[in-house]
């Protein structure tokens, strides 16, 4: 039995065949024993290399549609043919924790203005360095495809990474402190796994970190949000049954304050009385333009109650995904068996590339180039929202990181801050319609009310953009 093949265009030729031959059979004009042309013949018909054809088939053949037989020709397969999809009906139901959690933030699209947190600036990245050190690790010699795979990470990006973050934060640790993840969530994951039972309670900054908060609700985790002022969390209206307390110290998120010294101390005093476990994220302390750095929980404790976490992925490209964490040594065992069995490994490659970036002292320059870049796009944001926005925006104070927060003062206060007008999540929507992105702050609210703001994110907006990016969200108010 023959089906009639055509071609629309000259794009994707074996794509199509491979498609009206696949439909074929799934809709039976093609049934499990009938022979399809010959690829010679095929070509001739269609006007198009025998080599076109032969892809279609070899495509088909892998996927179970057809088979070839010695000496007589091609043939669908009398069994085995692949379905058309997944049944559209299904018995089985997620868990009812994930009926109302999704992903954050893919949601909110990019624009030609875009302020969207968590973004640097690609274009600052030493990539023709970073290629050669990929390159030498993808060659058959290279250590990284040697076999000796530890869950906890490569041993030389380990000793990399205690000795820049000895030498850079102070934290006191060694390559046997350190595991390395594949980022800030995968760091949290594994804490959770490995200290907390489900149910057990948790702590963290309001307004604070949306991936953090979804991850701990989605491991049955109970959320407690807890408000912070100009000083950071505020350990007086801590919970008194908080198993772990979730905290960003060195630059909040996202309001950008600092954790004073007194509340720093309070908190490791409370953790120490009460047998808590304090997860440290050192948010973006790469990026600091200013004050006094904001010394580590982890070196001013004396109990070992701090884990401490840590990314690269601002101060490099978010796609590399690798972070890291420091535990004391009483977990070690059970942080390298954690990351076994929730995914063994990062890139091998990549790590052993990131140990000579680190080492060769690769990241040190490329953090002070692109710090000075971004200290002038933060004065340059800073400037002209106080200049132009005073009688709607108050900027809340920060020193560091690649964003910062601005509360609403004007009529933007009012009215339903989850509406399509009200509040700030109907601002951020109009400012979508000028091609302005960014994030109304009480989307990071945890418990509390939230305060109306927005959150500007100056690392994937070039500075001489941020001028109309404001105009334009100046028009959307």
């Amino acid at each position: 039995m023959d089906v009639h093949v055509s071609l629309d265009g000259r794009r994707d030729l074996a794509g199509q065949i491979y498609r009206q031959l696949r439909d074929a059979v799934l809709d039976g004009r093609l049934r499990p024993g009938d022979p399809v042309p010959p690829t010679r013949e095929l070509a001739r018909r269609l006007a198009v290399s025998r080599t076109t054809v032969g892809v279609a088939y070899d495509r088909l053949a892998g996927e179970g549609f057809l088979e070839g037989r010695s000496g007589a020709g091609t043939y669908v397969r009398a069994t085995g043919t692949a379905p058309r999809g997944a049944p559209a009906a299904s018995p089985l139901r997620p868990r009812a924790v994930w009926h109302d959690l999704a992903a954050w933030p893919a949601r909110l699209p990019g624009a030609r203005y875009d302020f969207r947190v968590g973004l640097p600036d690609a274009g600052l990245f030493p990539f023709a360095e970073w290629r050669r050190l990929m390159a030498a690790e993808l060659r058959p010699t290279a250590r990284a495809l040697s076999g000796a795979w530890d869950p906890a990470g490569l041993d030389v990006l380990r000793e990399a990474v205690a000795r820049h973050v000895g030498v850079s934060r102070s934290v006191r640790a060694d390559a046997a402190d350190v595991v390395v993840t594949a980022g800030i969530q995968q760091a949290l994951d594994l804490v959770c796994r490995v200290l907390l039972e489900p149910g057990a309670a948790v702590a963290m900054e309001d307004p604070g970190y949306p991936p953090a908060r979804l991850l701990f609700r989605s491991l049955g985790l109970r959320v407690h949000g807890v408000p912070v002022d100009a000083e950071g969390l505020r350990v007086d209206a801590l919970p008194d049954d908080a198993r772990a307390v979730y905290v960003t110290p060195s630059h909040q998120f996202p309001l950008g304050m600092a954790m004073s010294l007194p509340r720093r101390r309070a908190l490791l005093e409370w953790a120490r009385h009460r047998e808590v476990v304090i997860v440290e994220d050192d948010y973006d302390t790469e990026y600091r333009y200013g004050g006094r750095p904001v010394e580590p929980l982890q070196s001013l404790d004396a109990d070992g109650r701090v884990i401490y976490l840590g990314t690269f992925s601002k101060a490099m490209l978010p796609v590399l995904r690798l972070g890291f964490l420091v535990a004391p040594a009483a977990l070690r065992r059970a942080f390298r068996a954690a990351r076994y069995v929730s995914s063994w490994h990062s890139d091998l490659p990549v790590q052993a590339a990131l140990a000579r970036f680190v080492d060769e002292g690769m990241l040190a320059r490329h953090l002070r180039r692109s710090r000075r870049e971004y200290q002038a796009r933060h004065e340059h944001l800073v400037e002209l929202l106080e200049r132009d926005f005073a009688d709607r925006l108050a900027v809340v104070p920060s020193e560091a990181g690649l964003h910062l927060s601005a509360f609403l003062t004007g009529d933007d206060t009012g009215g339903d801050t989850g509406g399509d007008t009200g509040g700030d999540t109907g601002l951020a929507r109009r400012a979508l319609d000028h091609d302005v992105a960014l994030y109304p702050l009480s989307e990071f609210a945890i418990a509390g009310p939230p305060r109306p703001g927005l959150v500007f994110g100056y690392g994937g907006i070039r500075r001489d953009d941020i001028g109309e990016g404001l105009r334009r969200l100046r028009r959307a108010m």
